[in-house]
């Protein structure tokens, strides 16, 4: 997992915005689907206050645990799919990410992210 997308899911696990920022260039070209939305972002702020940490995850949201992380590098991006266990008011819920992006270096500077939505656990 020593990869950005590695990198970006235990951020994202973590709720750390410091970590997240480290982890995006600026500019950054960044496109999201929700079951509902589409997201679009330029900085990493707007990535990170806005979309993912700002209404995605919100402070209600706990992160309880990083489910699983699967990475593939491909011959001009990489993708990298997570996991989440997640906690708020209204029960536990798995959600599933797949991103593909890419890189100017280390920082990513292309994103696109497909979200599951919030699936209710049993119990």
């Amino acid at each position: 997992m020593a990869t950005a997308g590695g990198h970006f899911a235990r951020a994202l696990a973590a709720k750390d915005s410091a970590a997240l920022r480290s982890l995006l260039a600026d500019p950054i070209d960044f496109q999201a689907l929700t079951p509902g939305r589409h997201w679009q972002a330029g900085t990493p702020d707007e990535v990170i206050g806005d979309v993912i940490l700002g209404t995605w995850f919100g402070s209600a949201d706990d992160i309880e645990a990083l489910e699983s992380v699967t990475i593939r590098q491909m011959p001009d991006r990489t993708r990298v799919g997570y996991a989440l266990r997640v906690r708020n008011a209204e029960g536990v819920y798995l959600v599933e990410q797949q991103a593909y992006y890419s890189t100017d270096g280390e920082r990513i500077s292309w994103m696109r992210i497909l979200c599951s939505g919030y699936q209710k656990l049993p119990g």
